[in-house]
């Protein structure tokens, strides 16, 4: 199965629409199914007095609020209905995410292929059901969650409507440490819940993220930036374009090796058989009507005679011929 692959473009675009769009143009290149953005209102998302969040105050400074930080960084309406337009148009996937009321009534009229809502709303019982009665698919992250919220969420989603679910592990710190990834915990949503999984990422680099496809991921989530030196909250735990495209690259060749789980044999190794296993060989010359044994036998390369798996009914037969050295029984 394909693994979706989401360049999380977020609001590393600065809140300027030309910067939007070129980061959109940046995920087409890397070889990303879909560019996701933030939608909301910033008067809606967050109080006067909410304090930024410890990274956020690390990579933009203490001074001012979540408010006045999200202000800066808000498109329009419009702004999205050009991105989407872009998306089209260089056909890549648009996506973002909704933060508020007013950004699903904006975003739902988008006709996006599934809903990628954030970790921060698993816990925000009736914007889970404003979304699950779209109808649309859902794609969940679950940074901070505990197994009962994850529970609770599917269940608020279910009876409103929404069935198609895929949940993201997740973890919130950025960038988190690897010490806190618990890569594994992938394994009991999935178990539990018997919904499919993916993973949001949010550490330095692209090997956790390569890492969950080769534990089932379906869904990757990454956030990219065009530059890590510019100003705002998430720059700094973003890939560049260039590490986008090595991660979205090395996510392919993971998901084409998994293959079917079926142990066996390859057509590629087939002709490898001969020359890297072995047959039963004389050991030295060996006089017809004499006995085979672990003086006179060995077991050396090209694996074109007798198996060695033979090896234990070969001993004490009698030689139906002269054998020269290194000469394959037969």
């Amino acid at each position: 199965m394909r693994v979706t692959v989401i360049a999380e473009a977020g609001v590393n675009h600065n809140g300027d629409l030309s910067l939007a769009k070129r980061m959109v143009e940046a995920a087409k290149e890397a070889g990303a199914d879909y560019v996701k953005f933030q939608t909301f209102v910033p008067e809606n998302l967050v109080s006067k007095k909410a304090k930024k969040a410890e990274y956020q105050k690390k990579a933009t400074g203490e001074d001012g609020s979540q408010l006045a930080m999200l202000q800066k960084l808000a498109l329009t309406e419009q702004d999205f209905w050009e991105l989407k337009r872009h998306c089209d148009v260089l056909g890549i996937g648009f996506l973002s995410t909704p933060f508020d009321f007013e950004s699903i009534d904006v975003l739902a009229k988008m006709e996006m292929d599934f809903w990628k809502l954030p970790s921060g709303e698993a816990t925000n019982l009736p914007y889970l059901e404003k979304i699950a009665k779209t109808g649309k698919k859902v794609v969940l992250s679950t940074g901070m969650c505990q197994m009962q919220e994850i529970k609770d969420a599917v269940s608020v989603l279910e009876e409103n409507g929404a069935f198609d679910i895929t949940l993201l592990h997740c973890n919130t710190e950025y960038p988190t440490p690897f010490s806190d990834v618990n890569l594994l915990a992938m394994r009991q949503m999935k178990e539990e819940l018997k919904k499919p999984v993916g993973y949001s990422d949010h550490t330095v680099g692209t090997e956790v993220a390569i890492a969950a496809v080769a534990l089932g991921a379906t869904v990757i989530e990454k956030h990219f930036t065009l530059d890590r030196t510019m100003e705002g909250p998430d720059h700094k735990a973003s890939l560049e374009p260039r590490e986008l495209a090595q991660m979205v690259k090395a996510i392919r060749n993971i998901e084409e090796s998994l293959g079917d789980g079926v142990k066996r044999r390859t057509a590629s190794e087939e002709k490898n058989c001969i020359s890297a296993r072995k047959s039963i060989v004389a050991k030295r010359p060996i006089r017809k009507g004499e006995a085979f044994t672990v003086d006179n036998l060995t077991v050396k390369r090209p694996g074109s005679g007798k198996s060695p798996m033979l090896w234990r009914e070969t001993l004490g037969q009698t030689a139906q011929k002269d054998y020269e050295e290194e000469e394959m029984i037969e």
